[in-house]
């Protein structure tokens, strides 16, 4: 089980996940700033960093309509650990260099444990598309 602190958070960023669920730029925004935070926590992030980057290009391919076997309710969750991951001021403060990263870390692999079966057909689904070449601009 979750600490209490964590699962109270979790709870409130989930119930601000619903103004992304169907608003594209707004998700966009949203990933990009996790990104950011992730690339720079990369080392602190451990085997999160993997689980994270799943979680992004679940949430963009939903986003894009790309892929759309996956409920709303896990897009939710996803996006509610996303923005408990973004926010500075969590259970554990971000500016508490080494272990502010710690509890982001621990609410992503918690939520992969509970979404890994959506989680595992995403990730099937995402390794079976081909992946698109650029055009030369010569071409």
């Amino acid at each position: 089980m979750l600490d209490p602190k964590i699962d109270l958070e979790t709870k409130k960023h989930r119930k601000k996940a619903k103004g992304y669920l169907d608003n594209p730029q707004k998700t966009e925004g949203l990933l990009k700033k996790a990104i950011l935070k992730a690339k720079n926590n990369k080392g602190t992030l451990g085997d999160a960093w993997e689980k994270l980057q799943l979680f992004f290009d679940l949430v963009q391919a939903y986003s894009k309509g790309e892929y759309r076997k996956v409920s709303p309710t896990t897009i939710l969750i996803i996006i509610g650990a996303i923005l408990y991951f973004v926010s500075p001021l969590d259970v554990v403060p971000d500016f508490l260099v080494g272990v502010g990263i710690l509890d982001d870390a621990a609410v992503i692999s918690l939520t992969l444990k509970k979404l890994s079966t959506e989680i595992n057909e995403f990730k099937k689904w995402k390794q079976s598309v081909p992946i698109p070449t650029e055009k030369s601009p010569l071409e």
